[in-house]
């Protein structure tokens, strides 16, 4: 992202003499001023529209750099680009600050640990769900993962292949049976077993559907959720935090995972889901196998997409 900004601002190469006169003069001169924070801000803001950060978190990035350099002046032997380049990677650490919960931990203190995983059709749930399944059993919990999408019979059986893939166990009911009933069965069965996760798989609603948001209520009220997880894609761009603004109200999010960051080299909409909604991203998904589900690490986050 930054590497298209210093091509806005003409200093990954000097156009003519007058320009370079100017770089020249901010970087090795002794407390020159930073130069116009108007231009640089209003292009980094563009930079960041460009990168999928919604316009509200664009433009409080921008805010808070002018804030943070203004009255800045170039040090003899400073670079002009480094001291820009450090100040928006400061800026957009101060504004990812969020305590990022440990699942892993959270799941080793209650049994049976439940999770409500929810979002659109397409953006990756199963798969986030059979990765969990993974983790956990690898840490040695006993995993359920509930079917509990059951308008499609092509999910329950995607999620059945993923359970005798993985060993673990499958609840399902037939397809077009209520889903709240899937979720509670699978809860039931888990009860028995110590140390037991339970990963709820749900249908992708349609956010404008009041009829199957209603639903999704009920499987969190039936199912008494721990945790509830939204997946977003990361190339819907600004749509995923509109998504996860809707989930939000509706059922209520406590954390975010967001897949397919593999095939993304913008993740501007990573900023905007934490800055605006003020819920943690605790996974990125980075690849199709299941060990490709990685904890959010915020400073690779800033290093992807500024360096």
């Amino acid at each position: 992202m930054f590497e298209k900004l210093k091509e806005k601002l003409g200093l990954k190469k000097k156009t003519s003499i007058e320009e370079s006169s100017f770089e020249d003069s901010l970087t090795t001169g002794l407390g020159k001023p930073i130069g116009d924070l108007d231009e640089f801000t209003d292009d980094l803001k563009i930079s960041l529209l460009e990168a999928d950060v919604s316009l509200a978190t664009a433009e409080k990035l921008s805010d808070n750099l002018k804030g943070k350099l203004k009255g800045k002046r170039i040090k003899f032997g400073e670079d002009r680009d480094k001291v820009l380049k450090e100040a928006v990677k400061s800026t957009i650490t101060d504004m990812l600050k969020i305590k990022i919960p440990n699942l892993y931990s959270m799941a080793s203190s209650k049994s049976p640990f439940i999770i409500l995983l929810v979002g659109m059709n397409g953006t990756g749930k199963t798969t986030t769900a059979a990765k969990l399944a993974y983790e956990f059993k690898k840490r040695d919990h006993y995993v359920v993962i509930a079917a509990a999408d059951t308008f499609r019979a092509g999910a329950i059986d995607q999620i059945f292949i993923h359970g005798e893939k993985l060993g673990v166990k499958v609840v399902k009911h037939q397809a077009g049976s209520d889903p709240a009933s899937v979720a509670f069965d699978a809860v039931s069965h888990a009860s028995k077993y110590p140390r037991s996760v339970v990963i709820i798989d749900t249908a992708g609603r349609m956010q404008t559907n009041k009829n199957l948001l209603e639903e999704m209520k009920k499987i969190k009220r039936v199912s008494k959720p721990d945790f509830t997880i939204l997946t977003v894609d990361a190339l819907s761009g600004n749509d995923a935090l509109n998504q996860a603004k809707m989930f939000d109200e509706a059922v209520g999010i406590d954390a975010i995972v967001v897949t397919k960051i593999d095939a993304d080299t913008k993740g501007g909409s990573i900023l905007s889901l934490i800055y605006e909604l003020k819920k943690p991203v605790i996974f990125v998904g980075n690849g199709q196998t299941y060990e490709d589900l990685m904890e959010f690490d915020p400073n690779w986050y800033i290093k992807n997409i500024i360096d």
